[in-house]
């Protein structure tokens, strides 16, 4: 047991990275997310409150979102419990599940942090569902991806998004003027290359005070670093992509809009830095699909073809090789007849469909398998195309209430054209036929 005492003190004396003594004590020390802890914040309306329920952390990672994880336990006195899906499994999720419930048994309840909670799949994401509803656990999950896309629905609606931004220069600024405080002593930058050392860190508070450290080694006394130098010692330039303040999302809508926007040549320079950056070439792929069926549509449908052969592809090469068959997607997209007539059609129908509810098809287009049905007029009347002259019976196949809508005003571009054509025709053919 003495040797146990002793192991601890010792751990405590042992070394300890910069990044992880300046671990903020309190909210008021979080860098850089005003928008959630400021006075007005959404997180300091929910502490308020004095209910948090299950949130969704999204943002780049070194924002804050694990020690903000913590502090709000602290805050809630609720006992705080950390996963990581990358580590965690069902039954290690289950176990967590067992004792939160023998916890809240006992008169208290469980924050449970689940970093990178967008690689658990799906059946893994939903068993999270019945103990957010009971109150077992107030659930928040982190995420570097857009969580729309890699959360399920369910979860989602369970759990309200909060989104970290990357630190701006004078959130940097405020870091490394802690750092110094810490150390007891100043960086030996210039103006310069202190300048560049807050792009270097390119809005992560972590890898900042990761590299305030590895200065603060390589100083020898008296000596100051120029820009230059402060490259050489820390074998890092500024990052591809300059955020400007904002956050990498807003690299991939600038490729996403110069896309739409037909612009090749723009469409590849994003596409360079965001890869040069070390983003998930994965991520870019799926949503060069997304470009492919909301702005172009049915104006090139092999668009969606390429844009899908371009993520297999990736998956079959890997990087570097890989990488090249997005850019030709990228720009088999920019290059492409643009209609996002689909797009809109979809929504209207989506509104339509909620608005009004659940319609009965008119009985015409419904089968009839038995002797009831059949004397109900189930299919009555029904007129198989194929057995009509060009292959167009005309029939309104909307619900009596509703009565024929149009939703999808396909355009004058690319093959969209000839659908424009084809539905002409099939409109004339029905007027004719309705006039008999």
């Amino acid at each position: 047991m003495t040797d146990l005492f002793a192991s601890a003190g010792l751990e405590r004396d042992a070394p300890r990275p910069l990044p992880e003594r300046m671990r903020p004590k309190s909210l008021g020390e979080v860098a850089g997310q005003d928008h959630l802890l400021g006075p007005n914040g959404a997180l300091t309306r929910l502490i308020e409150s004095g209910s948090l329920g299950s949130l969704i952390f999204w943002g780049p990672p070194g924002t804050g979102k694990t020690t903000v994880a913590r502090l709000l336990a602290h805050e809630t006195k609720l006992h705080f419990v950390q996963a990581s899906a990358i580590f965690s499994g069902v039954g290690e999720l289950k176990k967590i599940f067992e004792e939160a419930r023998a916890r809240r048994a006992a008169g208290q309840g469980t924050l449970l942090f689940v970093d990178e909670i967008h690689r658990f799949n799906r059946a893994q994401q939903d068993s999270f569902l019945p103990v957010m509803e009971d109150g077992t656990i107030t659930l928040i999950g982190a995420t570097t991806e857009n969580p729309s896309f890699e959360l399920n629905a369910a979860l989602l609606s369970r759990a309200r998004v909060l989104t970290f931004h990357s630190l701006d220069p004078a959130a940097i600024e405020k870091l490394l003027e802690r750092a110094e405080a810490v150390e007891g002593k100043k960086l030996p930058l210039d103006e310069e290359a202190r300048a560049a050392l807050a792009t270097m860190a390119d809005g992560d508070g972590r890898a900042a005070l990761t590299l305030v450290e590895e200065i603060f080694r390589a100083a020898r006394p008296g000596e100051i670093f120029g820009a230059k130098t402060l490259t050489e010692i820390v074998q890092r330039r500024a990052p591809i992509y300059d955020k400007g303040q904002e956050g990498h999302y807003n690299l991939i809508s600038a490729l996403h809009k110069t896309v739409r926007g037909s612009d090749p040549d723009a469409a590849l320079y994003y596409l360079a830095r965001m890869f040069d950056a070390g983003e998930d070439p994965l991520f870019i792929a799926r949503r060069v699909v997304r470009m492919a069926v909301e702005d172009i549509g049915l104006a090139d449908p092999q668009a969606l073809v390429v844009a899908n052969a371009a993520k297999e592809a990736y998956d079959f090469l890997g990087s570097p090789e890989g990488e090249l068959a997005i850019a030709q997607a990228v720009v088999y997209c920019a290059t492409a007849p643009k209609s996002n007539a689909n797009y809109v059609a979809y929504k209207a129908a989506m509104t339509l469909a909620r608005e009004h509810g659940s319609l009965m098809p008119p009985k015409v287009i419904l089968n009839a398998p038995t002797k009831l049905m059949k004397n109900e007029g189930y299919g009555a009347g029904y007129a198989y195309d194929h057995d009509e002259p060009d292959a167009f019976s005309g029939q309104n196949y909307w619900p009596e209430a509703l009565g024929r809508r149009k939703l999808y005003r396909p355009v004058e571009r690319g093959f969209e054209r000839e659908i424009v054509k084809r539905l002409d025709y099939w409109e004339k053919l029905r007027k004719e036929r309705e006039g008999k």
